[in-house]
């Protein structure tokens, strides 16, 4: 290895095979420079940034465990030390996965998508409708209250504010609307 010793106090270190270090004159940031184009820095405040160069993504990495991907498409992950994970897609999309299973998916048009560790996902749309899937059945509920039921079996069930119930068969003859 060879070192260097900068006039201003940095010192630069190279070893044989192309990789360059890099340590400023306070000795509180290290860069390395890797030869194949990757760069490593550690930082004063002791985050850790690396940039992977042949995929053009940087991971840092924070000192109270979380860490943060950036991808040359402008997603950004970001994994907190609890395995909660924040995933930002380039449309604006945020997608949350929490350790216990539970899902979160919010969209730009205010539509949230929530999914239980069970698989039973609720929808949640910006003109105040919601969606309940379960294995057992979907449910779209509107804002005005009515409740439509469509059931495993293809049976259909409406109840509508006024408390008339429409029932249909799961060939679609209506069997009660009362």
């Amino acid at each position: 290895k060879v070192e260097e010793v900068l006039t201003d106090g940095r010192r630069i270190i190279t070893f044989h095979n192309g990789t360059k270090k890099e340590i400023s004159a306070d000795k509180r940031m290290t860069t390395i420079s890797f030869s194949n184009g990757d760069i490593k820095k550690i930082m004063p405040d002791q985050r850790v940034i690396y940039y992977y160069a042949d995929v053009q993504t940087t991971h840092t990495a924070y000192p109270d465990g979380l860490e943060v991907l950036q991808f040359p498409n402008n997603q950004i992950e970001k994994h907190y030390p609890d395995g909660t994970q924040e995933i930002v897609f380039p449309d604006h999309t945020v997608k949350c996965l929490y350790s216990d299973g539970f899902k979160e998916t919010f969209f730009p048009d205010g539509t949230v998508v929530k999914v239980k560790k069970n698989g039973d996902k609720i929808v949640e749309f910006s003109n105040g409708q919601r969606e309940i899937h379960t294995v057992q059945f979907k449910r779209r509920e509107y804002p005005d209250g009515t409740v439509k039921t469509v059931y495993c079996n293809g049976r259909q069930e409406t109840k509508y504010t006024t408390g008339r119930v429409r029932i249909k068969d799961e060939e679609g003859n209506i069997i009660l609307d009362k």
